[in-house]
């Protein structure tokens, strides 16, 4: 061997481990933190998917990061033991980046199994349910994320708006529902000059006022009708309602707000919507409903600030905030411990009954553990009273307190969507979106 050789060689053992031990150790390192996570999630309740979510091949990944890289969310996906694991699955909206970027076809993208989540009813390609005239669209149908929302809200009624006009007093569409979808669909029916209604059990802004982020997350911009692009890519959730607001402002678009629908009745060649308001007969109804369904609100002055949501994800986002949870069951006990776990979160969980009657074993413990570390604080046999910009006035067995709070979850239980959806004659079936 020549001496020229033996400096390369000597050259090479010295540059080879200087590239890759810093490689692997940063490697180990992100191994680590996404362990971390996964047992953290896990602790909390939050591992598992709720709705649309990544679906891995183990035996098809290769462990090389693209999906953990792309993930507009941060931390749904990790790489353990050179596998991607699904680490924060109730996190996931369907963003599906991660099935795109995935260079040997191992994520596909599906809805939460049976007992997380109900099947999703059957459509064809412009949204029609089995029901002829009668569409589903945004997250009902599978597609949470906003930007979706928004696109298939306008394609259905472009698509409504390509076949005859309603006559008779009939209107073309009843849209059901006032988040992005319905408010696109609402929208795109004014710009195509239908006679249409929109119908919100609740306030304009729909599923967004339950929203459990404090950030919201938009893969690309989103053409609104009669308003343009929506260029947020990534905003709070009071910044999302404020530009409702807006559009409504600019557009006119009239929303009936405070009016349920109770029933939808095929009437032969159209519908009857039946809202505690009166009857609406219509050509085409839209249904634009959250898969959350109507949760039960406590009904005291405040419930409607925006610090007050109605489900958990990212529980991560809150730190050094006073948080008060509302309710007995597994969902209340599991936000007040995640929300509690790295211990910057001053956390107290309400709940009427003087005991809790219905808890999970694992559940029932680590509240007890967190009690005992005195990081969540307890309060049986109480009742919010009201909800103030800064604090919460609390009625207990010692009689009416406040408390300092930033931010109110409340899990009463709800009303979901879905009987609704069948007696109306919508077919449901698993499906796996690819």
């Amino acid at each position: 061997m020549n001496t020229e050789t033996l400096i390369t060689f000597a050259v090479a053992l010295v540059l080879i481990p200087a590239a890759v031990i810093p490689y692997v150790r940063h490697i180990r390192a992100q191994e680590r933190k996404a362990r971390k996570r996964f047992e953290e999630a896990k602790i909390a309740g939050l591992q598992a998917a709720v709705s649309m979510h990544p679906h891995i091949n183990a035996t098809a990944c290769i462990g090389c990061g693209g999906c953990t890289d792309v993930c507009p969310e941060g931390d749904v996906l990790g790489v353990i033991d050179g596998k991607a694991v699904l680490l924060h699955g109730s996190k996931c909206v369907g963003h599906g980046l991660c099935a795109e970027a995935c260079p040997v076809g191992a994520i596909v993208m599906m809805m939460a199994a049976p007992g997380r989540s109900a099947d999703l009813p059957i459509l064809d390609e412009n949204f029609e349910t089995t029901v002829k005239n009668l569409f589903v669209v945004g997250e009902l149908g599978g597609m949470g994320l906003i930007k979706n929302a928004i696109t298939q809200g306008k394609k259905v009624v472009e698509h409504i708006a390509t076949r005859p006009r309603a006559a008779n007093g009939l209107y073309d569409v009843i849209v059901v529902g006032a988040g992005p979808a319905g408010l696109s669909a609402g929208l795109a029916a004014k710009a195509g000059r239908l006679k249409y209604a929109v119908l919100e059990q609740g306030d304009a802004g729909g599923t967004i006022l339950q929203y459990p982020r404090r950030k919201i997350v938009m893969t690309s911009p989103v053409e609104l009708p009669l308003w343009g692009k929506v260029k947020l890519t990534e905003a709070s959730k009071e910044t999302l309602l404020d530009l409702w607001k807006q559009v409504l402002v600019r557009t006119q678009l009239k929303v009936n707000t405070n009016e349920k629908v109770l029933d939808i009745i095929d009437a032969g060649g159209h519908f009857i919507v039946k809202t505690a308001a009166g009857e609406y007969p219509a050509r085409h109804v839209v249904l634009a409903l959250g898969r959350r369904g109507t949760p039960r609100k406590l009904g005291v002055p405040g419930e409607d600030l925006g610090k007050v949501t109605y489900r958990l994800i990212d529980a991560e986002t809150y730190k050094d905030c006073d948080v008060l949870v509302v309710g007995g069951g597994d969902s209340a006990v599991e936000a007040a411990v995640g929300l509690a776990l790295h211990g910057t979160n001053r956390v107290t969980l309400s709940y009427r009954k003087s005991e809790f009657t219905r808890l999970k074993e694992r559940n029932a413990r680590r509240l007890d553990e967190f009690r005992k570390r005195n990081a969540v604080n307890v309060l049986l046999g109480s009742n919010v009273k009201e909800i103030g910009e800064k604090e919460v006035r609390i009625e207990t067995s010692d009689g009416m307190g406040t408390l300092p709070n930033d931010y109110v979850f409340i899990f009463a239980g709800g009303e979901m969507p879905f009987e609704f959806l069948k007696k109306a004659g919508i077919r449901f079936q698993e499906q796996v979106v690819a």
